[in-house]
């Protein structure tokens, strides 16, 4: 899961870019990175590390230009390291770059295409620098000096009967434009905003429309599935439906998880469809267990801070905060390798005892991934003293892994696959377990929002909507995303990193 966002201004949109960015920081903590365009020219500043530590204000200087984009890094696809970081660029046709958020799920296939076929080269594993070239290729092949709004779209459409997959996309062509596009599924969210100066409109879009309420756009609406934007250099907006056949199925991990709690996505309240996920677990705990022993809930911060509210005052049970965060550390979900995500619970949070001591405690989570963080959250509460510990989940047993952007580990190393709901309750050490059931996580998700007939489940129900995703394609994924092949990546990028290979530099010079 990544951030990205661009916007076209009659000033220069460094800063914007900038703070955009630190909005998004919650979507990828690995590296950050942004691209300006001025009078052709194209200036770049990206990184590994947070948003806050890529940018120092000799790279915002040079950053000039009134339009431009951005990308918050998470790796999903691929390794880690500076070579990585987006945007990335092409310099044929015109010199293009471009920011991608979601995950191709035929990146192999289009490899060998690109190599092939379109006799372009490619520097990294990773699937976004393939869509980079896919669109480069068949936006070259219009044939045009100056291209068009409607060669970029020719472009857009002929880049989705190619890839296969999930992907938000910004970028900039040279002297052009700034363009936008949504996979036909619009698994990964992407919205746009206007917003009205004197010397005319200007135009932003972004991963989460907490980005455009905070840097003064209105929010217009999400692009479709399949549509296209794009700004030209005279500011004009241009908007197209780019695919042959589209359907809105959005990831459910966004209300989840990724999202804030702020944001709109699709036009749903992400904060409200949180409050119904703590609604209707709360009603299922008093299905299951009516007289129920629970002194307190409490909330594992952050992102179930808000269906924890909703489940104490459906339940009738005081609210808690027993646990204060540490907000210099990293989300944990993100944090690759078992060892860190287990150290890291500890440096993250530490118990307030007297919430504890001799409770019947709820703790409550936006879900169960790999269940290392739940154990460890658990035994938390028993050292402060809890009588009994109950672990409530705002989303159902993640079972498979997420092959649309989401770094879900393998399925062996996912606690909930093969085993039932008591085991992983066993396993973590928690009194009494309860999940959220999947129809109701999708219908609160889904309340109040006419346009959406389905959701993207692939992590709770094992069905990939893009139809390519067979049993072979999963033993792949298992091979590259279990913790171990993701520490020799690691080591590889750093033995990279100190032997200088080709396409890693060092922007600081």
């Amino acid at each position: 899961m990544c951030g990205v966002v661009g916007i076209s201004a009659s000033s220069g949109v460094n800063t914007q870019l900038y703070d955009a960015l630190t909005i998004l920081q919650h979507r990828g903590q690995d590296a950050a990175g942004i691209v300006t365009e001025s009078n052709g020219e194209l200036h770049q500043c990206k990184d590994v590390g947070l948003a806050k530590d890529v940018f120092r204000q000799r790279d915002m200087e040079r950053l000039i230009g009134n339009k431009g984009i951005g990308h918050v890094r998470y790796p999903t696809a691929g390794s880690s390291g500076p070579a990585l970081a987006q945007p990335f660029y092409v310099n044929s046709p015109y010199g293009i770059c471009m920011a991608h958020n979601g995950n191709l799920t035929n990146s192999d296939e289009l490899r060998q295409h690109i190599f092939r076929a379109d006799l372009r080269h490619l520097n990294t594993d990773s699937d976004s620098e393939v869509l980079l070239n896919v669109f480069a290729h068949e936006l070259q092949r219009q044939g045009k000096l100056v291209p068009t709004p409607s060669d970029v779209f020719a472009a857009v459409a002929a880049t989705h009967q190619r890839c296969v997959g999930a992907y938000a996309v910004v970028g900039l062509i040279a002297s052009y434009g700034l363009f936008a596009f949504r996979d036909s599924y619009g698994i990964r969210p992407l919205c746009f905003g206007v917003r009205h100066t004197d010397q005319g409109n200007e135009y932003a879009v972004a991963s989460e429309s907490v980005v455009l309420d905070s840097l003064g756009f209105a929010v217009v609406r999400d692009l479709a599935p399949g549509e296209a934007l794009y700004v030209d250099e005279n500011g004009e907006l241009h908007l197209k439906q780019c695919a042959a056949h589209s359907q809105l199925v959005p990831c459910i991990f966004e209300h989840v998880y990724f999202a804030r709690p702020d944001s709109m996505i699709d036009n749903i309240s992400v904060y409200k469809s949180r409050l119904r996920m703590g609604e209707k677990l709360a009603e299922k705990v008093l299905r299951l267990r009516p007289d129920h022993d629970i002194d307190v809930v409490i909330p594992i911060p952050d992102t179930s801070r808000v269906a924890a509210q909703a489940m104490a005052e459906t339940l009738g049970v005081k609210l808690r905060e027993g646990f204060m965060k540490n907000r210099y550390i990293g989300r944990t979900f993100i944090m690759p390798g078992q060892t860190q995500r287990k150290k890291s619970v500890r440096q993250k949070l530490n118990a307030v005892k007297l919430e504890f001591q001799g409770k019947n405690v709820l703790l409550v989570d936006d879900s169960i991934v790999r269940g290392t963080t739940s154990k460890e959250i658990i035994q938390m509460a028993r050292d402060a003293g809890a009588a009994k510990v109950y672990m409530a989940s705002a989303a159902p047993g993640v079972r498979y892994p997420n092959v649309y952007g989401i770094d879900m580990p393998s399925a062996k190393e996912l606690i909930a696959h093969g085993r039932s709901d008591d085991q992983v309750g066993e396993i973590i050490g928690a009194d009494w377990i309860i999940y959220q059931d999947l129809d109701d996580l999708v219908a609160a998700a889904a309340e109040g929002c006419d346009g959406i007939e389905q959701f993207e489940c692939s992590v709770f129900n094992g069905e990939y909507i893009t139809g390519d995703v067979d049993s072979a394609y999963l033993e792949g994924l298992e091979q590259s995303r279990n913790d171990s092949a993701k520490t020799a990546r690691s080591q590889a990028s750093a033995n990279a990193r100190l032997n200088q290979v080709v396409g890693i530099h060092n922007n600081r010079s």
